[in-house]
């Protein structure tokens, strides 16, 4: 009779209750270090404990907080890793706001206000750039070296951040957390993801080292008082680029080389290899000789990037070749070099040798799309990526052609990614109105200045019109949270949403609401 019924249920359509084989619990038992035991309730049963290997209940007990901690974070890392992302990031910029606050981490030996101490910290581990004091001047060398190592861990990223952590503790990623960096990553499996981690540390370190041997030369010819201090300056500077950071220790900034090829030329091409993302440099290691077997991600990014950054620096070329505050005084070659630098700053490292302030409304307008855009995904660029972007373009061009699928490359996008890339856009886009709106409200700022302080603030780029260090303190929060919200609201939201896809057995009658 059961058999019968089972029967008939199928034939219905009424799906069955599958029993996990052996093979899946195998799987499951293999991907993590974890053992777990109940917690006894009186209400309702609760989540279990997890465990790293090795330390049972009892152990637990006759433990020290370091111990506790360990079991934290190891069921953090299993069970919310997203949030456990976020933990550490705030974990990051509590520990460089503590060093700063050091009376030696200023020039003058005196501790420096707590807003000025916190914005800096934050600017720095969100490899923004925003700054409220000038950092060659007012920070000591102690300080300087603190913003650095916040520019260079933030430089890494949330997620990947998270992970490396998590795998100290436990000494094994769990299957829920190679997951959300598969997710993050855009990798094609979780196999690949050790690759990736090693892929991260080794083309973050390789790469700052050349630039410091790069700039090494330029910054001993600028007369300073011995090779170290020369060679501080060039470490610093491959960090803040490389990073897309836009900190920069020089007096008077990079306005004095407006016309050093020596000085920008490393810029651009530092910035160009930290805004592409890892997941990219990695595929290019791997198939350099074979672009037919890059990714679609790699091609999305590597095509979207060049052509966003040729019309940027042509943009820029054109409103501004005849501002005299800017290009107007500079000879053709200068012009073309900043330009090029405008290209590619606006959207990822904020280092620009020109006057931002004095630019046209119209270049603050394209500049405003071009940082809203960003770099590309697992990078240290910020922005809603250039992936995001172009998938939006790719879906309305599709939907005007009249087309059922989102196809490019001989490949074709899956509407749960357009689903992703329009939550992505729209938490953006909300953050910074809201942003600009309280900005409004608590300065007498112009809304082209204040949209543009806010798009920088959001997208991790650091360009600023000046207004920055004359905001009132509140104003400043507000920037320092849209800073902090830019640079782990996006990945972790895109991360989390992406875990949350649930097949449903029931579905709703579909309907077509007018749209436009």
């Amino acid at each position: 009779m059961a058999r019968s019924n089972r029967r008939q249920g199928a034939r219905r359509g009424i799906p069955r209750r599958h029993s996990p084989s052996s093979h899946a619990r195998a799987l499951e038992h293999r991907s993590s270090d974890y053992s777990t035991a109940p917690l006894a309730s009186e209400d309702r049963p609760s989540p279990a404990v997890v465990y790293p290997r090795g330390v049972s209940p009892r152990v637990l007990e006759d433990s020290g907080p370091w111990m506790r901690f360990r079991v934290w974070f190891a069921r953090q890392a299993r069970y919310s890793p997203a949030r456990l992302a976020l933990i550490v990031f705030v974990m990051l910029i509590a520990f460089i706001t503590s060093l700063l606050a050091l009376p030696i981490a200023t020039a003058s030996t005196e501790r420096a206000p707590f807003i000025d101490i916190l914005f800096t910290a934050i600017s720095a581990v969100c490899v923004t750039g925003l700054t409220v004091v000038d950092t060659a001047t007012y920070w000591s060398p102690f300080g300087q070296s603190v913003i650095a190592l916040g520019i260079f861990i933030g430089g890494l990223g949330v997620v990947t951040l998270a992970t490396i952590l998590g795998y100290a503790v436990s000494r094994q990623l769990g299957l829920t957390q190679r997951m959300l960096a598969t997710v993050e990553t855009k990798s094609s499996g979780m196999g690949q993801l050790t690759a990736l981690l090693k892929a991260v540390i080794f083309t973050s370190l390789s790469a700052q080292i050349v630039l410091t041997f790069a700039f090494l030369p330029r910054f001993i010819t600028l007369g300073h008082d011995t090779l170290v201090e020369s060679f501080f300056h060039a470490m610093f500077m491959a960090i803040s680029v490389f990073n897309n950071a836009g900190f920069v220790i020089l007096s008077g900034g990079l306005t004095p080389y407006h016309n050093d090829w020596w000085m920008l030329g490393p810029i651009i091409l530092g910035t160009f290899v930290g805004a592409i993302g890892f997941p990219v440099i990695l595929d290019l290691s791997q198939h350099w000789r074979t672009p037919s077997k890059w990714a679609l991600h790699t091609k999305l990014t590597l095509s979207t990037y060049i052509l966003l950054t040729f019309f940027g620096t042509i943009t820029l070329a054109i409103t501004e070749w005849t501002n005299p505050s800017t290009l107007g005084d500079l000879d053709v070659s200068s012009k073309l070099l900043n330009a090029l630098l405008g290209g590619v700053n606006a959207r990822s490292s904020g280092l620009s040798a020109l006057d931002v302030g004095q630019m046209r409304p119209q270049t603050h307008f394209i500049q405003d799309v071009l940082m809203m855009i960003g770099g590309g995904s697992v990078s240290t660029a910020g922005g809603i990526k250039v992936t995001t972007f172009v998938v939006l373009l790719l879906a309305a061009a599709a939907e005007a052609r009249g087309d059922r699928d989102i196809e490019v490359f001989g490949r074709r996008i899956s509407h749960g990614v357009l689903r992703l890339a329009v939550a992505v856009t729209l938490m953006g886009s909300l953050l910074v109105g809201l942003s600009t709106v309280i900005l409004l409200s608590l300065t007498g700022y112009t809304l082209d200045v204040v949209l543009f302080e806010s798009i920088s603030a959001f997208a991790t780029v650091g360009l600023s019109t000046g207004i920055t260090p004359a905001l009132p303190a509140l104003a400043k929060y507000v920037l320092a949270a849209l800073m902090f919200a830019g640079r782990t609201g996006t990945m972790t939201l895109a991360a989390a949403l992406a875990l949350r896809d649930r097949p449903r057995a029931i579905r709703f009658p579909a309907e077509a609401p007018l749209i436009g």
